[in-house]
């Protein structure tokens, strides 16, 4: 039984070059360079200017790697070629962030400013209205950096306060009303 998403071959826009070597794809770019380590489950092969992994037998594990290196290797011909982002939106009264650097700097209603170390290979812009725009070539790193900062204050539902993504939407609930 193979994959449904493995069964798609991943296309190679031009300007990116992917190569295979050793159980190695390694994937070029205008924006950068990525290389993957895949096991022996799946063969990768490069015909014209396509991408084609396929199982090397029918077991369950196999079919699994399938599809989970296909898609892998299709982010990182989407990474080098046109990049990933993702936009976080801060909150709360006081609540801002800056860049300084290499470092990512926020006030979020605590006593203490958080201080992120943004990860090489990630640009970082914040901007006054409360945006904090992450973005790189590797989608996996750009999606941990991102959740890390939201961690530090996700969005309450009863103020909407704190760090949530754009597109991400708080169920508000209804505060305590006074009894008489």
């Amino acid at each position: 039984m193979a994959s449904k998403v493995g069964k798609l071959p991943v296309a190679i826009p031009a300007g990116v070059t992917v190569s295979v070597t050793d159980n190695v794809v390694t994937v070029k770019g205008s924006k950068g360079e990525l290389k993957q380590n895949f096991n022996s489950l799946v063969k990768v092969e490069v015909k014209g200017n396509e991408v084609i992994v396929s199982p090397s037998n029918e077991s369950k594990d196999s079919s699994a790697a399938h599809g989970l290196y296909r898609n892998l290797i299709n982010n990182m011909v989407t990474g080098v070629s046109s990049g990933f982002s993702k936009s976080l939106i801060i909150t709360g009264v006081g609540y801002r962030a800056e860049v300084r650097g290499k470092e990512l700097v926020m006030n979020l209603g605590y006593s203490n400013e958080f201080i992120a170390i943004i990860p090489e290979g990630l640009t970082v812009v914040a901007d006054q209205n409360g945006r904090i725009t992450i973005s790189g070539i590797d989608k996996q790193r750009v999606g941990e950096f991102s959740a890390q900062i939201r961690k530090l204050r996700g969005p309450e539902p009863y103020k909407g306060k704190g760090i949530r993504y754009e597109t991400e939407v708080i169920r508000r609930k209804v505060g305590k009303t006074g009894v008489k």
